[in-house]
C-alpha cells in the first residue's frame, strides 16, 4: 500500500513538461497548467521535505494517530488534506477536516480545490452552519469542528470517513477537545472500520498532545528558509489602540514598503473601526499606483474571506485588520508587515452566575509568536507590537486558554449524554473543566426536562439534541408548537443565533428614527422578529440594510438558518403553525414559549428605576442601551419583570435582548422545584406565594366545578 501510495503521489507532481500526459487522478482529467504553476509554489512551502515522512506514518502508525508538528505558515492545512485524499483515494474512503472557525473551513476548502485542480462542491467540499457545498462524489471534505461533534453525536450523523484531519488543535475548541477525548477512548460507535487521526498543531502544544494520546508518531515540519522578523516593541501602551495601529500602517504606505499588512486588533467593533478609519485615509495619501484596500477579517464578514485571498490584478496592496481568528487558522503568503496590539477580547462563562463577561487580555507567547511569523519571508518583513516587551513576558500564558474552561458547557453536556458514552465527569479532556460548571450545566438540563430520574436524556432531551442551537432556545422553539406560534419562534432562534444584526449605534438622527421604526411594542424579542420581517419585504436589499445601520450578512446568515431549522422540523415531524404575528393571542403565546425556555434567565425590577434583579444569583443589571425599552422618548416605567437572552458582566453590567413577562407566566411554566431552589430574595418569597394562590385558586375551582357536576346529578 504504501508504495503504490507513493506512486500515486509522484505522479500528482509531474514536471510541467509533462503536463500533456499527467491526468488528475481524482476526476480523470489533464492537469491545467494553473496546476503546475500552484504545484511550484506549494513545493517551496516547509511541509513539502515531510511529505513522505508523514505518507509512512500515517500508513504504518500502530495506533492509527500521527501529530503533525510546525509552525504557522509552513503550509500544514493546505497540504496535510491533500496527501490524505491521495492515501482515502487508494483505499475507497473518505477524509474529514476539521477547523475551529467555519471562516476557515471555508477559505481552505476554496484553496485547497484549487491547488488540487478540482471544482469545489464536488471531489472537494465544505460544510458550514446554514451551508453545505458537498456532494456525492466528496471525498475531500472541510467542516467546522462543532458541526462535526454535532454529526458525530446524533443519529444522523453518517461517519462516512476513514480518515479525520483535527487541524488547529493548538486553538483549544471545545469540540477539538471533545472530538479528540471521544477518539481516545474508542467509544464512537458509528465509525466505520479502525478510523486514522491526524492531529495537527503548533509545536508549543506538540508535548501535552504527545501524551494524551500515548506517544503516537510526529511528523515534525522543518522551518522555512525565511527568516523571522525582529519585532519591534513600543515603550508603552497606547492609550488608542485603534489610533496607533491606524497611524503605524499609514507610515508603512508612506514609506512603500513592500508587501501586504496584516493589523491585529481585539475586537470586532475596533476591526470595524480601524477599517472605516483607514479606507478614509489611504485615498489621500500621495502614493504611486492604486490606493490600498481595506478588508475586514472576523466572522461577522464572511464574505470578506474571498477578497483576502483573491490577488489583485491592480497590483493594490490589502491591508487585512483582524483579530484572533488570524492567529493560526489563516495562512497569508503576500503579508510582509504585522502590526500586533498583543490583546484579545473573549467571552469567558461564568458557571455561578449563569453570566458571561466580555475579558480583554493578552493573548498568550504563542499566539504572539504566531503573529510575528506571519511577516517571515527573505528578507524578513516587519512586526510592530504596540505593548513594550516586558507586558508579553510578564503577563501572557504560555498558550491559548482551552475553551472548554471558559465556555457554557450545557450544549456540550447535552451532546456527551446523547452519545451515551460516559458521564460528563468520566470523559476525558485536555484539560478537565471545572467541577461546578459541569454541575451546572448537568443542573440546567435538568431544569430544562432534557433530563430524567436516572440522570440519563429524556426524550424532550433526545429532540432538544438534534437542534444546533443552545439547549434553552431549543426548548422554547419546541415548546412554540404546543402554543401554537412556530412560524414566529423560527424567525426568532434564527436572529438570536445570527452574528449580531445591528452594525454600531445610530449616526445620525434619520438612521435612529428609522431603526426606531422597527421597534416593537412587546420588546426586544419582537422588534427582532419585526426587523426579519421587513428585510424580507425589502426583498433582502442591502441598501436598506445600510441606511438603518443593519448588518445585512446577518441577515442572510439568519434566513438561511431559519430555512435549516424548518427543515429539521419537518424532517423529525414536530406540528408546524401558520403564521399570526401581531395578534393578542400570539403575542402570549410567545411569552410562553419563552418563558419555557428562558425561564432561568428572568429578573425583576427591584425600584423601578431599572435596577434589575436576576432570579437565579441576585445579581443587579441595567437593561441595555440597545434596548427598545432604554430608547423610548416618552419616559415610561420600566417593566416590572423581564426575561433577557443573555446577561454580561464586563464594563456595561447589561441584559441584552429583553421583554416583559407576567410573573403569573413564570410560575405556571417553571418547574416548581426550580422556584423552590431560588437564593432567599423578596422576588422568590413573591413568586411562592403567587403560586400558592395560583393552586389554591384552581383547587377551589375544580371544588366548584365537582360540586356543580354533583348537583347537576343529584337534578337529574
Amino acid at each position: 500500500m504504501a508504495s503504490r501510495l507513493l506512486g500515486l503521489t509522484e505522479e500528482s507532481g509531474l514536471s510541467p513538461g509533462e503536463s500533456e500526459l499527467a491526468v488528475n487522478p481524482f476526476d480523470g482529467l489533464p492537469f491545467s497548467s494553473h496546476y503546475y504553476d500552484l504545484l511550484e509554489q506549494r513545493r517551496a512551502l516547509p511541509i513539502w521535505a515531510a511529505r513522505f515522512v508523514f505518507l509512512e506514518q500515517l500508513e504504518s502508525s500502530p495506533s492509527g494517530v500521527v501529530i503533525v508538528s510546525g509552525e504557522p505558515g509552513s503550509g500544514k492545512s493546505t497540504q496535510i488534506p491533500q496527501w490524505c485524499a491521495e492515501f482515502a483515494l487508494a483505499r475507497g474512503c473518505q477524509v474529514t477536516v476539521t477547523q475551529p472557525y467555519p471562516l476557515a473551513a471555508l477559505s481552505l476548502a476554496l484553496q485547497v480545490a484549487d491547488e488540487m485542480d478540482l471544482t469545489l462542491g464536488h471531489e472537494v467540499g465544505y460544510s458550514i452552519p446554514q451551508e453545505d457545498c458537498t456532494g456525492p462524489q466528496t471525498l475531500l471534505r472541510f467542516c467546522w469542528d462543532r458541526l462535526l461533534l454535532q454529526e458525530v453525536a446524533s443519529t444522523r450523523g453518517t461517519g462516512a470517513w476513514d480518515v479525520l484531519v483535527l487541524d488547529e488543535a493548538q486553538e483549544r475548541s471545545v469540540a477539538s477537545d471533545l472530538l479528540q477525548g471521544l477518539l481516545r477512548d474508542a467509544r464512537l460507535g458509528n465509525l466505520p472500520g479502525d478510523p486514522k487521526v491526524v492531529v495537527v498543531t503548533d509545536p508549543a502544544l506538540e508535548p501535552k498532545l504527545q501524551a494524551f494520546w500515548g506517544n503516537p508518531p510526529i511528523v515534525r515540519v522543518p522551518r522555512g528558509p525565511g527568516r523571522c522578523p525582529t519585532p519591534t516593541y513600543r515603550d508603552t501602551v497606547p492609550p488608542d489602540r485603534v489610533e496607533a495601529a491606524c497611524q503605524a500602517v499609514l507610515e508603512l504606505c508612506r514609506k512603500e514598503a513592500s508587501g501586504d499588512v496584516l493589523v491585529y486588533l481585539p475586537s470586532e467593533e475596533e476591526i470595524s473601526l480601524c477599517c472605516e478609519s483607514l479606507s478614509r485615509e489611504v485615498g489621500t495619501l500621495a502614493i504611486q499606483g492604486p490606493p490600498p484596500r481595506v478588508l475586514p477579517l472576523h466572522p461577522g464578514h464572511g464574505q470578506a474571506v474571498q477578497a483576502v485571498y483573491e490577488d489583485t490584478d491592480s497590483g493594490a496592496r490589502k491591508i487585512v485588520v483582524t483579530h484572533w481568528l488570524a492567529d493560526f487558522s489563516f495562512s497569508l503568503p503576500s503579508i510582509r508587515h504585522v502590526i500586533d496590539s498583543g490583546l484579545e477580547l473573549r467571552s469567558v462563562y461564568n458557571p455561578q452566575i449563569r453570566a458571561e463577561s466580555q475579558v480583554l487580555r493578552p493573548i498568550s507567547k504563542c499566539q504572539a509568536k504566531a503573529r510575528q511569523l506571519r511577516a517571515r519571508g527573505a528578507p524578513p518583513g516587519s512586526c510592530l507590537c504596540l505593548y513594550p516587551k516586558s507586558f508579553q513576558e510578564l503577563e501572557a500564558t504560555p498558550l491559548p486558554q482551552p475553551r472548554v474552561c471558559e465556555e457554557n458547557l450545557s450544549p456540550l453536556v447535552l451532546l456527551i449524554k446523547r452519545r451515551q458514552i460516559a458521564e460528563p465527569g468520566e470523559c476525558h479532556f485536555l484539560d478537565r473543566p471545572a467541577p461546578e460548571a459541569l454541575m451546572q450545566a448537568l443542573e440546567d438540563l435538568d431544569y430544562l426536562a432534557a433530563l430524567d430520574d436516572n440522570g440519563h436524556l429524556s426524550d424532550l432531551g433526545v429532540i432538544l439534541s438534534e437542534f444546533p442551537l443552545p439547549p434553552e432556545l431549543a426548548k422554547a422553539l419546541l415548546a412554540s408548537c404546543e402554543f401554537e406560534c412556530v412560524d414566529e419562534m423560527l424567525t426568532l432562534a434564527a436572529m438570536l443565533t445570527a452574528a449580531p444584526g445591528f452594525t454600531r449605534p445610530p449616526l445620525c438622527a434619520e438612521e435612529a428614527a428609522l431603526r426606531r421604526a422597527l421597534e416593537h411594542a412587546d420588546g426586544d424579542h419582537s422588534s427582532l422578529i419585526q426587523v426579519y420581517e421587513a428585510f424580507l419585504q425589502s426583498g433582502a436589499d442591502k441598501a436598506w440594510c445600510q441606511a438603518r445601520g443593519l448588518s445585512w450578512a446577518a441577515l442572510c446568515q439568519a434566513q438561511k438558518l431559519r430555512g435549516e431549522l424548518l427543515e429539521l422540523m419537518q424532517r423529525i415531524e414536530l406540528p408546524l403553525s401558520q403564521p399570526a404575528f401581531g395578534s393578542e393571542k400570539n403575542r402570549r403565546d410567545l411569552q410562553k414559549a419563552l418563558v419555557s425556555g428562558y425561564f432561568l434567565k428572568v429578573a425583576q425590577d427591584t425600584d423601578g428605576t431599572g435596577n434589575y434583579l436576576l432570579l437565579t444569583h441576585k445579581h443587579v443589571a441595567q437593561l441595555s442601551p440597545s434596548c427598545c425599552y432604554r430608547s423610548r422618548r416618552a419616559p415610561a416605567r420600566p417593566p416590572p419583570w423581564v426575561i433577557y437572552h443573555s446577561f454580561s458582566i464586563s464594563k456595561d453590567n447589561c441584559l441584552s435582548i429583553v421583554s416583559e413577562i407576567q410573573p403569573q407566566m413564570l410560575v405556571e411554566l417553571a418547574p416548581p422545584y426550580f422556584l423552590s431552589n431560588l437564593p432567599p430574595s423578596e422576588s422568590r418569597d413573591f413568586l411562592n406565594q403567587l403560586r400558592e394562590e395560583m393552586t389554591d385558586s384552581s383547587t377551589e375551582s375544580e371544588s366548584s366545578s365537582t360540586q356543580e357536576f354533583r348537583d347537576a346529578c343529584v337534578l337529574q
